[in-house]
């Protein structure tokens, strides 16, 4: 058992799927694996350290819960899994047209030279600078509420345009800001078609059977391609004439230079990287902050909490995620409870044993942060929103590979601490100038890529 829980008298329990009794006949799987995969969880599943059925395709598929087991597949013995064919498709299938490889998908000595090139860019210091950056328009989104008297707001979609303002002014100094709204737009398309798991992927048919559905895909994917040429082109070109570039994450990208060889990123994996960052930073953080929002305003205590932490804090943004232990205690519990990516898979290239069980060449071996983060054997009330878990002192009894927000090993999340500082730096301003309260009944979650809300999640707010 981890950390203690504190006091539950006014615990809040959030809205979540019920799982089910038992596992789900293939027709069955294949419609929630489009729908909502996150349906197809059994009771199973949040009780023992290993549950092992047989996957769509005939191979094992294997759970995994146990944290000495999580630790083998992506530390001690991390060669033998390799990302498995049907995440590179889905995550592929997101790819502009002129992007090679990025970090996400890339493997072997690609994704080695790659995370080597790409390390310096996400150093502690490095993001620090950033912290400035970030500030500005997280505080001209509260102000811009406050202007205009709202009352109430569509929080995902104001977290979602926040996060795309912060990540814009920090990775390429708002070059695509005339094409802010329509960047949210086409990203969105995109990742919620990509992120519908389709029956002929799942059932691992050959890339030539058309996936009907995509075609909303095909356009955004487009429109990256056209935009990430142009911001690039327009970067090379201000290098070029000898100006100064702005000290932005782009310019790194550009600049970059494999510490061990000198070699830099080519066009097309520039391109790819910057995808890279622009999709996955943006989406997961954008979502982790609407869902502890929706939290804070259904626990007005720790709101509270957080709101006189917030306003204790000195000016300079940069020292705030290591001066507010409530704040990330918050925010980790929405993580826990929402985690940002719910779903990792690996491919076994040869046999091991994990937990006491042996696992066979081929198994499809899953690390689903979803029900980890809410396991009856590693967690106290796992279904209860409760931050003293990330307190001080609590914290450091939470076991490593327990509580995986950013994944763990060789290719744990290279901007995890971009997003940690992203995200406190966002609630501080906000928490400081407004409170929360809920709108109605809570929405549904569902699983995309990210855990998103079944419908427009709405919060009152007012200015304190």
């Amino acid at each position: 058992m981890t950390a203690a829980s504190s006091s539950l008298a006014a615990a809040f329990t959030p809205r979540a799927p019920r799982p089910r009794a038992e596992t789900a006949g293939l027709l069955t799987r294949l419609v929630l694996l489009a729908r909502n995969p996150i349906e197809l969880w059994t009771e199973r599943h949040f009780s023992a350290p290993v549950v092992i059925e047989r996957g769509v395709t005939g191979y094992p598929f294997v759970t995994i819960s146990d944290p000495a087991a999580i630790r083998r597949v992506f530390v001690d013995n991390a060669a033998n899994y390799e990302k498995d064919a049907l995440q590179l498709r889905v995550l592929r299938a997101g790819a502009p047209d002129n992007a090679g490889e990025g970090l996400l998908v890339a493997r072997g000595e690609l994704w080695r030279r790659t995370r080597r090139t790409l390390a310096p860019l996400f150093t502690p210091r490095r993001v620090a600078t950033l912290a400035p950056a970030m500030r500005a328009p997280a505080e001209a989104c509260v102000a811009g509420w406050l202007r205009r008297g709202a009352r109430a707001v569509a929080i995902d979609v104001e977290m979602t345009e926040l996060t795309y303002a912060m990540l814009s002014a920090t990775l390429f100094s708002d070059a695509l800001s005339r094409d802010a709204a329509a960047t949210a737009r086409e990203l969105g398309a995109l990742l919620d078609s990509i992120g519908r798991v389709h029956p002929f992927d799942a059932l691992a048919l050959p890339a030539w059977a058309p996936r009907f559905g995509r075609s909303r895909a095909r356009a955004a994917r487009a429109w990256f391609s056209a935009a990430i040429d142009r911001l690039i082109a327009e970067r090379r070109a201000m290098i070029a004439a000898g100006a100064a570039p702005p000290a932005d994450i782009l310019t790194a990208l550009i600049e970059a230079a494999d510490p061990e060889t000198g070699a830099g990123l080519s066009p097309a994996e520039v391109a790819a990287n910057l995808f890279t960052l622009i999709a996955a930073g943006h989406e997961t953080t954008a979502r982790a902050l609407a869902w502890t929002l929706h939290l804070l305003a259904r626990a007005p205590d720790w709101q509270a909490r957080c709101a006189a932490e917030a306003q204790q804090l000195d000016d300079d943004p940069a020292q705030w995620l290591d001066s507010a232990p409530t704040l990330r205690a918050v925010f980790e519990e929405a993580m826990r409870l929402f985690p940002p990516v719910p779903f990792m898979s690996r491919a076994a290239r040869g046999p091991d044993r994990l937990a006491g069980v042996e696992i066979g060449q081929g198994a499809l071996v899953c690390v689903a942060p979803w029900v980890l983060h809410r396991h009856r054997l590693l967690w106290r009330d796992p279904d209860v929103f409760d931050p003293a878990r990330f307190l001080p002192g609590a914290r450091e009894a939470i076991d490593r590979f327990a509580y995986l927000p950013f994944g763990a090993g060789p290719r744990i999340c290279i901007g995890m601490g971009f997003a940690m500082q992203e995200a406190i730096i966002a609630l501080v301003s906000i928490l400081r100038r407004v409170s929360l309260k809920p709108i109605g009944e809570e929405p549904d979650v569902v699983h995309r890529i990210t855990l998103k809300p079944g419908r427009t999640l709405r919060l009152a707010i007012a200015a304190r």
